[in-house]
């Protein structure tokens, strides 16, 4: 991980998803008693007691005590998280919205704090393309060759299938929950029904206008949680120029 991964909005997204394992289900909960507390720029981590054992929880900064008893909505699980700010790696770490606290999340109108990025605010990010012109870009070849159209309009037929597809970059965001968000077109598609545009999470880094071969699997009926649900997403792709 690259840096502090966010709560709420964020802290509803898991890594279990993007290894291949299903995430907790939406609305759950965790309750408990607070053993300890850690505060870092906008988010609290709260060590509970539960009734299943001890159970880290990472939720919107809040005036959290000790000994507290406190509930966890919309969690999800990520397991080996590791949060660069604290200097330790979890195992096992529930995110959610604390019951009570208010679901804005703490950055979406403004920029994320330092210690890392808010999903929230990725979202309203990522949801607004760079211009970058009029995007016209040769399809790739190979057997697993496929346009931006193709993937985003078939996502049954090439779930959990590898894709080829050359694209430009018409938005980059990075390191959140450990990968790079990546918009690309390639000018098939359209807007008005969503066909024009694919989001590709990656370890490598673009810049915004680069043309990329991306080489990825196809996902389907990703749900990150508050609301942030993707059709069709490429994933742990590799970028070639």
């Amino acid at each position: 991980m690259k840096s502090l991964l966010c709560i709420v909005f964020f802290l509803s997204a898991t890594l279990a998803w993007a290894a291949g394992e299903a995430p907790a289900a939406a609305g759950a909960t965790v309750k408990g008693q607070v053993l300890e507390v850690k505060d870092v720029d906008a988010y609290t981590y709260l060590r509970l007691k539960t009734k299943d054992g001890e159970q880290w929880a990472a939720v919107n900064k809040a005036p959290v005590k000790q000994g507290a008893e406190v509930t966890i909505e919309n969690a999800s699980v990520m397991k080996n998280f590791e949060s660069k700010t604290l200097k330790r790696k979890f195992d096992t770490i529930v995110f959610g919205s604390l019951a009570g606290a208010p679901a804005t999340p703490v950055a979406a109108a403004g920029t994320p704090p330092a210690g890392g990025k808010d999903l929230g605010a990725m979202h309203s990010g990522m949801s607004k393309a760079v211009d970058v012109g009029d995007v016209k870009v040769a399809k790739a070849s190979g057997a697993d060759a496929r346009t931006v159209a193709e993937i985003v309009g078939k996502p049954g037929e090439l779930k959990n299938k590898p894709v080829v597809v050359r694209a430009k970059v018409v938005k980059f965001t990075p390191a959140i929950l450990g990968k790079n968000w990546i918009h690309v077109r390639d000018g098939t598609g359209t807007e008005a029904d969503g066909t024009n545009d694919v989001l590709v999470t990656s370890q490598a880094e673009a810049k915004v206008g680069d043309v990329v071969l991306i080489k990825g699997i196809v996902r389907t009926d990703v749900d990150l949680g508050s609301g942030y649900a993707y059709k069709v997403l490429v994933e742990d792709a590799t970028l070639t120029k």
